[in-house]
């Protein structure tokens, strides 16, 4: 796709949004980006343009007008598929991409992409660490908080390990991994996917431009995983074979790894010394005889049962934030077996009272995350642990999980 001296209208200025504005001036098209927010609270994110005078920026809502004057537009992954720019541009015969997609169009080395509803974080930074213990040069981005549009274009790459979320493969068109890994499937997202099947098609469009030359890796423990089997054309490589889940994540890498011709060997250093991924299961600090740990990484359902099951101590939890549509009644059994008090905020704590009340004691805060804590700390004794797992996203409160994470870490440290 040549874009030199086209407009390209990136809707989106979230990090995905500004690094394709700067993959499209490196190209030699124009940028423009619209935003919903105002100016004054994008110009954070506006700084990190690389040249900011030849972007055009429109900010406080979007308008038909800026959108026609462009001869592609690019959609960032926080932006629904069905969102009025889109379907203006549509409208009026302007492709629409989204950002992995754009940024794939200019990519000239093998992608290694990983998807699926919990575990992708981990996985691809392992997979990086195993290629890179092998001796390859390898670039991880993508949804792990690294825009691939940012780094597409680099030459010292042998492979790009590329986390994929449901959002940014529901806009792929020509996307093509050589390796496709999609680790599990469970309730996520329901908030933006009208329904489970609406979620699942947009996880299986990472395989639709596979050929019978390419890899899909799927979970052989995971009914609706597996089944994909007889639907990919690429040649389907198995993990969890003995439905062994407990490392479910480590046994998709060595997979990949396999696949690669990277040893055994290799792959097991890197798991020795891996000491996991920020804002997952983190031990913050020991306080009075409490651990304090942050699990901010937890945005699921399933998410909260991995790190339930491994806590080994009297859980007390704080859990909630935005409300993603999800049921939370398989974890009832769970709950009453590890926590001792749950500590409920956000949107959803009414959701998590009327699910949990009747097997734990439930406090419910009506403030933010330092009022939870607050009153966590409280109720901890010495020899529990308090773990901060939300079990959803809450952007009701803070950008990301990230900023979550570390939010609840400074105050933790500042106890």
């Amino acid at each position: 796709m040549d874009i030199k001296g086209k407009k390209v209208c990136i809707v989106g200025a979230a990090r995905s949004g500004i690094a394709t504005a700067n993959l499209v001036l490196k190209l030699g098209g124009f940028p423009k980006i619209s935003d919903a927010k105002n100016l004054v609270d994008i110009e954070k994110a506006l700084s990190g343009l690389q040249d900011r005078a030849r972007t055009v920026i429109e900010s406080g809502g979007h308008t038909k007008a800026f959108i026609q004057e462009s001869d592609l537009v690019v959609a960032s992954p926080g932006v629904w598929r069905e969102a009025e720019p889109l379907q203006w541009a549509r409208s009026l015969g302007i492709p629409v991409v989204g950002e992995i997609e754009f940024a794939w169009r200019y990519c000239r080395k093998p992608v290694i992409a990983v998807t699926g509803s919990n575990g992708k974080t981990t996985t691809v930074t392992l997979i990086a660490r195993v290629i890179a213990a092998s001796g390859k040069r390898v670039c991880l981005c993508g949804n792990v908080g690294i825009p691939f549009s940012d780094h597409v274009l680099r030459e010292d790459v042998d492979f790009y390990v590329v986390e994929i979320s449901s959002f940014q493969l529901e806009l792929v068109e020509t996307f093509r991994p050589f390796i496709a890994v999609i680790l599990n499937f469970s309730q996520n997202h329901l908030d933006r996917h009208p329904d489970m099947q609406d979620y699942y098609q947009a996880k299986k469009r990472l395989f639709m431009n596979q050929t019978e030359h390419d890899f899909a890796v799927l979970n052989a423990g995971d009914p609706l995983v597996s089944k994909l089997e007889h639907e990919v054309r690429s040649l389907p490589c198995f993990f969890n074979k003995d439905g062994e889940t407990s490392n479910s994540n480590q046994l998709a890498v060595i997979e990949v790894a396999r696949i690669l011709g990277v040893s055994d060997e290799v792959t097991e250093k890197v798991f020795q010394e891996f000491e996991g991924v920020e804002h997952r299961l983190e031990m913050v600090r020991l306080l009075e005889g409490v651990e304090y740990i942050n699990d901010s990484k937890s945005t699921t359902v399933e998410s909260g049962r991995w790190a339930l099951e491994r806590m080994q101590k009297p859980a007390i939890l704080i859990a909630g934030g935005s409300d993603k549509h999800m049921d939370y009644t398989p974890l009832r059994e769970l709950v009453r077996q590890k926590v001792r008090v749950l500590v409920a905020m956000g949107v959803i704590k009414g959701q998590l009272k009327d699910t949990f009340a009747d097997v734990v004691r439930v406090e419910v805060v009506q403030g933010g995350l330092d009022t939870a804590l607050a009153c966590a700390r409280h109720l901890a004794r010495q020899g529990d642990c308090l773990l901060f797992s939300p079990m959803t996203a809450s952007f009701d409160m803070f950008v990301n999980f990230e900023h979550r994470g570390r939010v609840f870490k400074d105050m933790v440290r500042d106890l």
